[in-house]
């Protein structure tokens, strides 16, 4: 890396320069001490029951944000807020690796902070010759460094200092904040986004903002303006942390963050290039509760070069674990459909893992009776249900089920027992259409998906929180399709592509591995079930 005129303390984490070619670089990796320290580490924490087999983990210590998720050469690349031991409380990014998105190769520490004390949140670009990162140093402001070997091992900071430094001048307050940035192209000028906040909603409380910046050279950046208008999605007292923005499905794009209120979130809309300005037309949730204890936190996101986006979340930790802590949720495919509306699939080559594989019989589930199912159990699983809800008004599925039900996992599912809406029309008739067109539309129900941890644990230091409870926008015929992936401390719940929630759990009993159907108040059916073991990435 450059070295800085600022002063500042090196990192204490080992530090190394490697080659610019592929092989070098994999017999420089194959002989190097940090490698081998990560994959000691890796042996010594696999034994703790707790610790997920295929989804991301840290080698060592714990981590928090991702960063910078990008595809470079062929390659996914996946960024971390990580914590070396031997420098501990300052942030480095930590680096893996991927061909499928699911199984992950660690790598050394790619960016390492010096003056400005923390390499926090930040993404990346993707250029024909090189990948651009763009983070946050706590010292100082947003900075950039750029890479261009094969796995991106060797970065170089642009310039000597912060690219948007915190302040100017104590007699001269900034009209933004300097926070988590990221970063585009468009025509000759690069833009960057600076996450935060402006103190100026009901009654002077805090309201997301975030501020446009642009820049022909990287190093030298000049400020335009706040970039968001007709934001009715977010919420007094968020805030914009963790920004990323690009474009999805035709014509639209997607401006994903964290709020240190909320949680994870999403807004959709236009971009007015002539203005830079985004145009809000919907927005929604990747929270639906508190982002801890256990909960879904910031996002790390990347175009899938077909329309979509790649998104993976880090999630909180619900209980201390020993020598490590966060982890990742499996990625996952954001797409629009014919309307515009936001859908969610997981991501990646998740079938290479599967084994063991059952399926089971279609079934009646009687009106207010558990079906414990035989034989399918498991705390590292997935499931692939098909439900035909019927009459009833609440199915749910239970998993890390002890015989006893001392510990279970619920996963809830009310039919049509949400929020009422009108059906959409095309922005185009419905500013054209009168109030009456409007109100005589079909008016519709969603369903929710909920996600209970009250009774996942008997263990006093694991926190269970309040019902994880989301919409799911079903048709009156269709059924409920669930995959759901458990993972050690785990789960994750997708539902009929519209929909996703996760928590993370800490089954204290070594039985607490069953799974369980009922329909409650009204009998439905089981169409189909899948189950399979799932491997872990790190074999």
């Amino acid at each position: 890396m450059n070295s800085e005129s600022k002063a500042g303390t090196p990192s204490k984490a080992p530090q190394y320069q490697f080659a610019n070619s592929l092989a070098e670089q994999e017999a420089q990796l194959a002989a190097n001490p940090m490698m081998a320290r990560f994959a000691e580490s890796r042996r010594a924490l696999a034994g703790d029951r707790h610790r997920p087999l295929y989804h991301f983990v840290s080698p060592e210590s714990t981590l928090n944000d991702p960063n910078g998720l990008s595809y470079w050469q062929g390659r996914w690349h996946l960024f971390y807020q990580g914590y070396p031991p031997e420098d501990a409380g300052r942030v480095h990014w930590g680096h893996a690796v991927s061909d499928d998105l699911v199984h992950w190769r660690d790598l050394p520490y790619a960016i390492y902070p010096y003056a400005e004390e923390s390499c926090y949140s930040g993404t990346a670009l993707v250029e024909d010759e090189r990948v651009i990162a763009i983070y946050h140093g706590t010292k100082l402001g947003n900075m950039v460094a750029t890479s261009s070997d094969p796995l991106l091992l060797n970065w170089d900071k642009v310039g000597d200092d912060a690219v948007i430094p915190l302040a100017e001048s104590e007699d001269k307050p900034l009209p933004y904040t300097v926070f988590d940035p990221c970063i585009w192209r468009k025509g000759e000028h690069y833009y960057a986004l600076s996450g935060g906040w402006l103190p100026n909603g009901p009654a002077n409380k805090q309201i997301r903002a975030n501020f446009l910046f642009r820049s022909s050279d990287l190093e030298n950046w000049d400020y335009l303006h706040p970039f968001i208008e007709d934001d009715h999605y977010t919420v007094v007292n968020d805030d914009g942390a963790c920004p990323y923005f690009w474009p999805i499905g035709e014509g639209k794009h997607i401006f994903l963050m964290y709020s240190h209120m909320t949680g994870g979130q999403y807004l959709l809309g236009d971009y007015h290039e002539s203005r830079d300005k985004f145009v809000v037309t919907d927005g929604g949730l990747f929270n639906f509760g508190p982002s801890t204890p256990a909960g879904v936190h910031a996002p790390s996101a990347t175009p899938d070069g077909k329309g979509g986006v790649v998104v993976i979340f880090n999630m909180n930790q619900g209980m201390p674990t020993r020598g490590w802590n966060q982890i990742m949720t499996l990625p996952r495919l954001l797409t629009l459909d014919e309307d515009d509306r936001l859908l969610q699939q997981p991501a990646g080559d998740l079938e290479s893992l599967r084994t063991d594989h059952q399926s089971g019989e279609p079934m009646a589930l009687p009106a207010n009776e558990e079906i414990v199912l035989d034989g399918v159990s498991g705390d590292a699983m997935e499931l692939a249900l098909e439900i035909d809800p019927a009459d009833a008004p609440l199915v749910e599925l239970n998993v890390l089920r002890s015989p006893n039900r001392e510990e279970y996992t619920r996963i809830a599912f009310f039919k049509h027992r949400g929020n009422r809406y009108r059906q959409r029309l095309p922005r185009t008739k419905a500013m054209n259409a009168s109030s009456a067109a409007m109100a005589a539309l079909p008016q519709r129900y969603e369903s929710l998906i909920s996600i209970d941890t009250s009774y996942s644990s008997t263990l006093p230091e694991a926190l269970s929180r309040a019902p994880e409870t989301a919409p799911v926008f079903l048709a009156d015929d269709e059924p409920l399709q669930l995959r759901v992936f458990i993972d050690r401390s785990v789960v994750e719940v997708y539902i009929n592509g519209w929909q996703c929630v996760a928590v993370r759990v800490y089954p204290a009993r070594e039985d607490s591995v069953g799974v369980s159907l009922r329909a409650q108040g009204a009998a439905a059916r089981l169409n189909s079930l899948d189950a399979w073991q799932m491997r872990s990435v790190w074999d």
